[in-house]
């Protein structure tokens, strides 16, 4: 299979392989592969027999091949060969690569506090982060980076760039931008400090009496700062039932869902439990800390973009009979991983176990250990899940990530809607409109005025935005089609080509049509200038289904009840 993995890799191009090296590449991975595969009594053996043969075939391919050998290359690209044969959460990382994951783990990193975008051959600040240097120094998204500590920077990838401006605390740097309306560029000094972002994104309050939590991540601290968020809604807020957001929260650190979920179950209570082949993977999970609340009315928000840890929180607390979970099927990651240590500063991080519910449920939808005539890996098939009760005896499934006990349906985006977001259309529109206007009103009373969207209709069409009909691209097709069968003729010709007219792009039309998706895009894009991450996540709010669904129904204690009692 990893002999296959290879070949196939070259055929597709990859940079990492050439014809010179593959046989040797195929031979280096498929000894490394034996590894994993060995079933018999002298597995040791096996195992110290195939490192012996790796190592000699690096040794000989690195004396006598005729061209230099990229060692480092070769054995990541025979160990990424390897590796793809598994779950793609079973990753190698260089030294390099390691660090940025641990940045990833912990939430932090030395530099500025900024996001940037690459478009074109440049790079741009795309939002700056609150109370960060570059909040301090005054960046703004739209701002041009035109050269950092006096090498230009125009040209570079966004990663060079964002590499730069990271760095050792208490270092400086200095930054040449350009920004919209201004009659020249311009220099700020910046001190990289270690930028710590909040995973608790947003709280506050959404509807008389109810609390609201957005979670981005499950990072270090993330069950510090919910519980502060909590805390603060319920003492001085006042709340009596609460939403928690997990909607595209990909995960993170198990122990802080686990500390969540102990917020809100009595201490001891058992909420995961993972099983692996070896003994030190299976472990029973139990809160550790009295709750700060069991019996508030609590809803969790999920979409297909909520998996691992999510998935965890949300798991247990429907299990326990202790939430109400709402939205859209979650992703389906059911797996733990192990960072282990590697020499030379690299690091290996292995799924070792499978996680369950409370329930005893899993909750992995895709299984690697099946793949399909492509080599895909299969996802579990919903004829194959399972059942199991929750101490009430409400029906839970396993197999597939999990299905909230409201489903509903996220509003999708348009055709139209897509190639502008592609486009930066809202994003420059957003950056010339907080050149002109030195403030907005507060985030909730935020609207965009019909003359606003003409100007921007107007700033659209000037920029002579096109874009691909669906049905235009199927009426093509269709024709072509008829040709190839031999249907066309003056009659069909004539009703094509009628359809064909009616199809031509009126792109003010559309932007009428679709105007209410497209508009909250454009708030959103001019509040995060003046009000950064909460003013986004105040607009969204206003109008999201999910959310006012769900103050609908902890507004609703009768149904609630329902929701969570046991069934008739």
């Amino acid at each position: 299979m990893c002999v296959v993995a290879i070949i196939n890799a070259y055929l597709r191009g990859s940079k990492y392989f050439s014809m010179k090296r593959i046989g040797i590449l195929a031979l280096m991975c498929a000894c490394v592969v034996a590894v994993a595969a060995e079933k018999s009594n002298d597995s040791m053996f096996a195992y110290s027999q195939n490192l012996e043969i790796f190592a000699s075939v690096l040794k000989e391919l690195n004396t006598y091949y005729v061209d230099t050998v990229d060692v480092d290359k070769t054995t990541n690209a025979g160990i990424a060969a390897m590796l793809s044969q598994l779950d793609p959460y079973t990753v190698y990382f260089t030294e390099e690569e390691a660090k940025e994951f641990e940045e990833l783990s912990v939430g932090e990193y030395a530099g500025v506090g900024c996001t940037i975008v690459q478009r074109d051959s440049a790079v741009y600040i795309s939002e700056p982060f609150e109370d960060t240097p570059a909040h301090e120094a005054g960046l703004r998204a739209g701002d041009k980076i035109v050269a950092i500590d006096g090498d230009t920077v125009l040209g570079w990838p966004s990663d060079r760039v964002s590499k730069r401006m990271r760095g050792l605390p208490n270092t400086s740097l200095k930054m040449v931008l350009e920004r919209k309306g201004a009659d020249a560029p311009f220099e700020v000094t910046l001190t990289r400090r270690i930028i710590q972002r909040n995973p608790v994104v947003y709280y506050g309050v959404v509807a008389d009496s109810v609390g609201y939590i957005l979670l981005e991540t499950f990072s270090k601290q993330a069950a510090e700062e919910v519980r502060k968020a909590f805390d603060d809604l319920r003492d001085n807020h006042h709340i009596a039932s609460l939403i928690i957001d997990l909607r595209g929260n990909s995960g993170g650190l198990v122990s802080e869902a686990v500390d969540i979920i102990g917020m809100f179950v009595p201490r001891g209570t058992r909420v995961l439990e993972s099983k692996g082949r070896i003994e030190s993977s299976n472990h029973v999970y139990k809160t550790k800390f009295e709750p700060v609340d069991i019996k508030m009315p609590l809803a969790v928000l999920i979409d297909g973009y909520s998996a691992s840890a999510s998935e965890v929180v949300a798991g247990a607390l429907q299990d326990l009979d202790r939430a109400v979970v709402m939205g859209e099927r979650s992703f389906g990651k059911g797996l733990i991983q192990q960072v282990f240590p590697l020499p030379y500063n690299r690091q290996f991080k292995v799924t070792v176990s499978y996680y369950y519910t409370p329930t005893g449920r899993s909750i992995q939808a895709i299984d690697y250990t099946r793949r399909d005539a492509d080599g895909k890996a299969v996802r579990v098939p919903d004829s194959l899940t399972n059942e199991y009760r929750t101490p009430r005896g409400r029906i839970v499934r396993d197999g597939g990530g999990i299905t909230p006990d409201v489903v509903i349906k996220a509003d999708t985006m348009s055709h139209l809607h897509y190639y502008l977001y592609r486009g930066h259309y809202m994003f420059d529109y957003a950056t010339e409109y907080a050149a002109k206007h030195d403030s907005i009103a507060p985030a909730a009373d935020f609207y965009i005025s019909d003359a606003d969207y003409e100007e921007f209709k107007a700033y659209v069409a000037s920029r002579d935005f096109k874009y691909d009909k669906m049905s235009s691209n199927q009426l093509k097709n269709l024709r072509e089609m008829m040709t190839f069968e031999g249907y066309i003729d003056d009659t069909t010709t004539q009703l094509l080509d009628s359809i064909e007219q009616a199809l031509q792009h009126n792109v003010s039309k559309d932007l009428d049509t679709f105007r209410k998706e497209i508009e909250l895009s454009l708030m959103q894009e001019i509040v995060m200038r003046y009000y950064y991450q909460r003013g986004v996540v105040v607009v969204g709010l206003r109008n999201d289904p999910v959310t006012l669904a769900a103050i609908e129904l902890l507004q609703s204690p009768q149904r609630y009840a329902e929701l969570l009692a046991e069934p008739k």
